[in-house]
């Protein structure tokens, strides 16, 4: 959505450290943090939709609707562009004619009271010490670019890059600007960060749990996989990645058979029709 700007070997290490301060001095750089499961536990889209559903913007049938594309790319396990475009579609969809302010409002509810206390107090710490050795932190995101532009404020980063939604008229259009800020496009996203703000990628870290991100994580000199998935995992292992692990006892979910995922989707829509008879 609206782009904010700036204002806005395999390892397991408990407690890494950032590059140091003679390292990184002089070197003009950055750290790109994706968010879900990365930055922290669960999916920040997850809490926007439930925020909505909440406030009567979707309908049962829209949600059950979208959840369930979700559930069954995850289960055959062929999350492709493609897949991703047609959940992208039907999300725009739903949102077309909801006006900008009232979506800023709600992430802010969201932010607060949601996703905050599920994020991961080590990778904040990481994302701290990499401010504190002069680089730029950026989080780099499929969510909405208002939602990630208002977290990387409330944590005191540079900024954000997010899918940014076409407005028109203080209202969303249901089209997208650029594409939807996953796979590929974080690569694209953060190339192009870099040449606005002169930032070397050589001397750039990335942080991702996903093998979604191998586009984003390659384009830098620095990798590192965050709660990795199996995939991804083996990638780090080939090109010698540090392996960051915070799951402890959530890393059976996280390597858990894709049905899981669909089962998870079903608690959440009935968890959203208890919500919305509540109201």
């Amino acid at each position: 959505m609206r782009a904010g700007g700036t204002a806005l070997t395999h390892s397991v290490v408990v407690e890494p450290a950032a590059p140091g301060d003679d390292e990184l001095a002089h070197i003009p750089s950055a750290a790109f943090f994706d968010v879900d499961n990365t930055f922290m536990h669960g999916a920040s889209s997850y809490w926007l939709a439930r925020a909505l559903a909440k406030h009567g913007v979707l309908s049962m049938r829209d949600i059950i609707g979208f959840a369930w594309k979700q559930a069954s790319f995850k289960f055959r396990g062929t999350e492709h562009h493609g897949h991703i475009s047609s959940v992208k579609t039907s999300a725009l969809e739903l949102v077309a004619g909801f006006p900008v302010d009232e979506m800023r409002a709600l992430c802010e509810e969201v932010v607060d009271r949601d996703i905050s206390p599920r994020i991961l107090d080590p990778v904040r710490r990481l994302a701290e010490r990499h401010l504190e050795t002069g680089q730029e932190v950026w989080l780099v995101t499929a969510s909405p670019v208002e939602l990630a532009g208002l977290l990387a404020s409330r944590l005191g980063l540079t900024g954000a890059l997010g899918t940014i939604a076409e407005i028109e008229n203080g209202c969303y259009t249901g089209r997208l600007v650029g594409d939807l800020m996953h796979g590929p496009a974080k690569a694209e996203g953060i190339a192009q960060l870099a040449s606005e703000r002169g930032l070397d990628l050589e001397q750039c870290t990335a942080y991702s749990d996903s093998a979604n991100d191998l586009p984003m994580l390659r384009k830098v000199g620095r990798a590192i996989a965050v709660n990795p998935d199996s995939r991804l995992a083996r990638q780090a292992r080939h090109y010698g990645w540090t392996v960051l692990d915070y799951r402890r006892g959530r890393r059976a979910a996280k390597l858990a058979l894709p049905a899981a995922t669909a089962a998870g989707v079903g608690a959440g829509l009935v968890y959203l029709y208890k919500s919305r008879d509540r109201d």
